[in-house]
């Protein structure tokens, strides 16, 4: 049963954002014939393990605040349900903090930049860690004030994709925010469709949200806003580098996500936004694998 508890602690739905996030980042670094498998793998290594340090930050922060109660509309938490104690989560935590510290200075030494730049990625590794944890913990909590949209922005699109292709190149192109962003855009509707499902208790127990302050009506629109934008900032990219023809295919998953879009919009109840969370994710992941694919299919066509 404890072990259960773990898994659903580690909020395994989560994990295909921070795996598209890392794969865009190869995909990028080989357009500019910068791919590195150790690089690539060691990243992808990291980026799990700041993932689950979140969400295991996030199930002990929302406990201790009490905002995870028997009004939250979304999945029982570990620790609000008694199958982990707060003593626990908060080890836990101290283990994927260190976890998460080791394989990003492996993942800077193998990348082989220079002492500079290794201190700039050192710092940037102990901000994530920091960020991860402060989402929901402590009385400044960021994500209590309407910030996380725009932190999980920063991490989980620009600084993600465009460190893994730096860490992989050794430089940098400025066309790489364009991808950057498309993933950091996605990673906030899934954040967002979060946040809509927990608003109203979200609002009672003094989480302001962005999705809070905005407005359930408003909060839908900015969801279209930004799921739109993303697909605009990967067309936007191919351009740029006048990739093959076949690439065009990968646009052939807008529709899927617009048909999302207009059931998210026409939602009432505010738990059947639950699903979409997962959906979004998956469809996420899928669009990278598959602009990846058409990507490598290029070089044989």
């Amino acid at each position: 049963m404890e072990i259960k508890a773990w898994i659903q602690a580690f909020r395994l739905r989560t994990l295909p954002l921070a795996f598209a996030s890392i794969l865009m980042g190869i995909i990028v670094s080989y357009v500019h014939h910068g791919f590195n498998m150790g690089v690539s793998i060691m990243a992808m290594v990291t980026t799990l393990l700041l993932q689950v340090l979140s969400n295991l930050a996030n199930d002990y922060g929302d406990a201790l605040k009490g905002t995870d109660n028997k009004d939250r509309l979304g999945p029982e938490r570990a620790v609000q349900s008694g199958k982990i104690s707060l003593a626990n989560m908060k080890m836990a935590m101290i283990v994927f903090s260190v976890l998460s510290l080791l394989s990003g200075l492996y993942l800077i030494w193998i990348s082989k930049i220079d002492f500079a730049m290794s201190l700039f990625f050192l710092f940037l590794g102990v901000l994530a860690i920091a960020a991860a944890i402060k989402y929901t913990v402590g009385k400044k909590a960021y994500g209590y004030s309407g910030l996380g949209d725009l932190f999980v922005f920063l991490f989980f699109g620009l600084l993600a994709v465009m460190g893994v292709f730096y860490l992989s190149t050794g430089y940098i192109s400025y066309d790489v925010i364009f991808p950057a962003a498309t993933i950091g855009l996605l990673s906030v509707a899934v954040l967002n469709l979060n946040n809509m499902r927990d608003l109203e208790n979200d609002k009672k127990m003094g989480k302001y949200t962005l999705a809070v302050k905005l407005g359930i009506k408003n909060a839908k629109l900015y969801q279209i806003i930004i799921v739109n934008l993303s697909f605009f900032t990967l067309l936007l990219f191919k351009n740029i580098h006048s990739l093959h023809w076949i690439t065009h295919i990968v646009f052939l998953m807008y529709p899927f996500f617009l048909v999302d879009l207009k059931k998210i919009d026409a939602e009432r109840d505010l738990k059947n936004l639950d699903p979409y969370l997962k959906k979004t994710a998956i469809k996420t992941l899928l669009l990278v694998v598959l602009f990846g694919g058409l990507v490598l299919l290029k070089d044989y066509i």
